[in-house]
């Protein structure tokens, strides 16, 4: 995702309150939570915060530099309250894949000793891949691997706690295997039906379900990039939906324009199905409740 001049006046706001959003509520606006409080995880957005919460418990304490909807990573400048937490961190989970370039910067200019978690490596995916698509936290076999590797990280830097934390760890991939199991349950009712996205956000959940997409490829990379969608490009992706080629539009929610209003428009004009999708949890969710209800609500639009 990459802001539009709008979004990027509200990632600028954002970023000037961000001494108070990053931290846990307790913590002084000044000063940054220190070593001898206890396991420190750093991760670079709230859903591997929320990850990483669920394995760590009370024993670890959890910060997530990006859980605003209208921060956008590609464009994100740290705080020095952000360079602190990162340089007293025992364990810092980035995606990778350049989609939150941003971390590298913090670990190279703090000189950090935490042990960093890539998870587009963890996946085994190819980042240089034409097509790739570094959303992977819509992966669950990913997911999987990376809670894993938190359990195995934590333990060694904690290992007093290690029976905690893989009591944990295993508690949240039965939770991630129950979602691989509703894809595979939802995919005869969902495969080959077309589906139109105005970004990859959710492409390895529509490849679960089997799902073919029809949208043409320079509109999401153009809306993804944001760069400008050509006239024959847009109104290709428009027809979509007047031709009846396909059941649903998963629209990411947290990028606006004038082509995904259009685009958006269409699809309720001609009675095909929205399913908004989101790259940073919604206020209240969890993970796993997050992504239950992506799969619950996609499936639903697909099968209809």
């Amino acid at each position: 995702m990459r802001a539009t001049p709008v979004r990027l006046l509200a990632t600028a706001a954002a970023a000037g309150l961000l001494l108070t959003a990053c931290g846990s509520s307790d913590d002084d606006a000044g000063a940054a939570p220190s070593a001898s409080d206890g396991v420190s995880v750093v991760a670079s957005t709230n859903v591997y915060g929320s990850i990483a919460s669920a394995i760590g418990g009370d024993d670890v304490d959890v910060t997530s530099i990006i859980d605003d909807p209208s921060a956008d990573p590609h464009s994100f400048e740290a705080s020095t309250r952000t360079q602190l937490q990162v340089s007293e961190a025992d364990l810092l989970i980035e995606n990778g894949g350049g989609y939150d370039d941003f971390m590298q910067t913090l670990v190279d200019s703090t000189e950090t000793q935490a042990t960093v978690l890539n998870v587009v490596d963890l996946s085994g995916k190819d980042a240089d891949a034409e097509g790739f698509n570094e959303h992977v936290w819509y992966d669950f076999p990913t997911v999987v691997t990376l809670v894993g590797e938190i359990v195995d990280q934590l333990s060694t830097i904690d290992p007093d706690n290690a029976d905690t934390y893989r009591s944990n760890g295993d508690a949240f991939t039965a939770q991630v295997q129950a979602l691989i199991d509703a894809e595979a349950t939802d995919e005869p009712a969902t495969s080959g039906a077309g589906v139109a996205i105005t970004e990859p956000v959710p492409g390895y959940l529509l490849d679960a379900l089997g799902a073919a997409n029809r949208t043409p490829e320079e509109f999401s990379e153009a809306i993804e990039e944001g760069t400008d969608v050509s006239p024959a490009v847009l109104q290709q992706t428009l027809d979509l939906f007047s031709s009846g080629q396909v059941k649903a539009l998963v629209y990411n929610e947290q990028t606006t324009g004038a082509e995904t209003e259009q685009v958006l428009q269409a699809a309720e004009d001609a009675g095909v199905a929205v399913v908004p999708v989101t790259e940073t949890l919604p206020e209240g969710m969890d993970y796993v409740s997050w992504m239950q209800s992506n799969v619950d609500a996609v499936a639903a639009a697909l099968s209809r």
